[in-house]
Order: structure tokens, then C-alpha cells, then sequence
């Protein structure tokens, strides 16, 4: 029977590279977005491929995604707990309460909800256990300036990474985080530019191709469930990580 995996933040960057592999790995994919419409050409090409609707902060969306998942499927393997958003970089005293409460929202409390989500199905399915992997960033180690919901949000995913590795022993259900820098996304670019605009001097940082990212997540998550990996950083050669903060 062919693997199952569940990817949020499925329509671009890290979460569409990682659809991708797996999807040419023979896994059945659950693609979930808000941006629904993004993931029609993967989804019309490949049987394996479900586009699942959902905005991971909206509690009844989740269950009602994963719940069409298992209709589907029937059995569900690993989820990649990967949405997330980086709200404009700006000092503290400047972020508003809407962005810190967005960033929250879908980082953090979205991670929370889609976690909860399969960990219910893992549990209670047969064979029970599966796997869940979540998108922390380096940021959940050394932050970059002007970065406190962003920051905040990924030192949390760690807590969550720990507390769910833990409860889930007694399910055979394991739990791991990977820490990517610099990846080639939209989003680094986003960042890059903004950079760039306040200061057209700055170098801008390193990046590494995005499908390596989707390799190491293909990696972790195709381990037997004996094994696991609890930590993983994943970053360009030489951006400056060690040293940063």
C-alpha cells in the first residue's frame, strides 16, 4: 500500500517542492492551502493528489480537511506541518497587534490544530502510529532582526515538536522539526528584497535550491517508525547562521 502524507502550505515554496517529491516518490498527497486554485495542475495530473481547501487557523477547516484526506486515503503516514507566514519586518515597538496576532495564528496555533488533527487519526487508525514533521527555521535558534512574531512563533514549534514526540511514544507516533535557512522560496525573496530596499549595499544572503529541502523532509519522513529524527537544520553553506544574534 502506497505511503500517505499530508503537506500544509502545500500552493508554493518548501510545501509545492515537497508535494512534488513526494508525489514522484509514489505517495498519496494530501495538498493542503488556502489558495485552493494554486494546486489545480497538480492535483488534475496525478491520481495520488488531493487539493484540500483550508486555512490552517480555522479549527473547523482543519478537521474537515483531513477528514476528506481519510475518505480518500484511508490511512494517513506523516503529516509536514509547513504554512506559516513572516509578517514585515519591523522593531517591536512598531509590529502591530493584528500582525503578531496573524503570525500566531497560522504559525503557531495553525501547527497546533493540523498536529491535533493527525495525531488523532494516527492514534486511533490501523496500524496505529504515523509522523509528524514540523517547519521550524533556523529562527527557532538565532532570530533575525525585526523578527519577533515570526521568532517567537518558531521558538514555540519547538516546544510543540518536543511535547508532541512525547505524547505520542505510547502511539507509535513520532514527531520531528526541521530548521531550514535560506531556502530559494518567495519568501526569502520577499525578505531579500526588503533588505535590499533599505539598503541597496547589503550582500544579499546565501540560498540553497528548494528541492534539497524537499529531499531531507523526504528523509526524515520515510524512516522506519523505529527511527527518528528529532532535529534537523538545513541551511545554504554560507549564510551566516553560526555566529548570528
Amino acid at each position: 500500500m502506497a505511503k500517505s502524507i499530508i503537506i500544509t502550505g502545500a500552493s508554493s515554496g518548501i510545501g509545492r517542492a515537497t508535494a512534488e517529491h513526494f508525489l514522484s516518490k509514489g505517495w498519496n498527497v494530501g495538498l493542503l492551502a488556502r489558495r485552493v486554485e494554486l494546486l489545480a495542475d497538480i492535483a488534475a495530473a496525478q491520481e495520488t493528489a488531493l487539493a484540500l481547501a483550508c486555512d490552517v487557523a480555522d479549527e473547523q477547516a482543519v478537521k474537515a480537511a483531513f477528514a476528506a484526506f481519510t475518505t480518500r486515503f484511508g490511512h494517513l503516514d506523516v503529516l509536514f506541518n509547513n504554512a506559516g507566514i513572516f509578517p514585515m519586518g519591523q522593531v517591536i515597538d512598531e509590529i502591530s497587534v493584528a500582525d503578531w496576532r496573524r503570525a500566531v495564528d497560522i504559525n503557531l496555533t495553525g501547527s497546533f490544530l493540523c498536529a491535533q488533527a493527525a495525531f488523532s487519526i494516527m492514534r486511533h487508525q490501523q496500524p496505529q502510529g504515523g509522523r509528524i514533521i514540523n517547519n521550524g527555521s533556523i529562527s527557532a535558534y538565532s532570530p533575525r532582526a525585526h523578527s519577533a512574531p515570526y521568532t517567537a512563533t518558531k521558538h514555540a514549534i519547538t516546544g510543540l515538536t518536543k511535547s508532541i514526540s512525547l505524547d505520542g511514544r505510547p502511539f507509535n507516533i513520532a514527531c520531528g522539526q526541521i530548521d531550514i535557512g535560506n531556502a530559494g522560496t518567495e519568501m526569502v525573496a520577499s525578505l531579500t528584497a526588503r533588505a535590499l530596499a533599505a539598503n541597496p549595499e547589503a550582500k544579499p544572503d546565501p540560498t540553497m535550491d528548494v528541492d534539497h529541502v524537499a529531499q531531507a523532509v523526504f528523509q526524515m519522513a520515510d524512516l522506519p517508525l523505529q527511527s527518528n529524527v528529532l532535529f534537523m537544520t538545513l541551511m545554504a553553506t554560507e549564510m551566516e547562521f553560526v555566529g548570528r544574534g
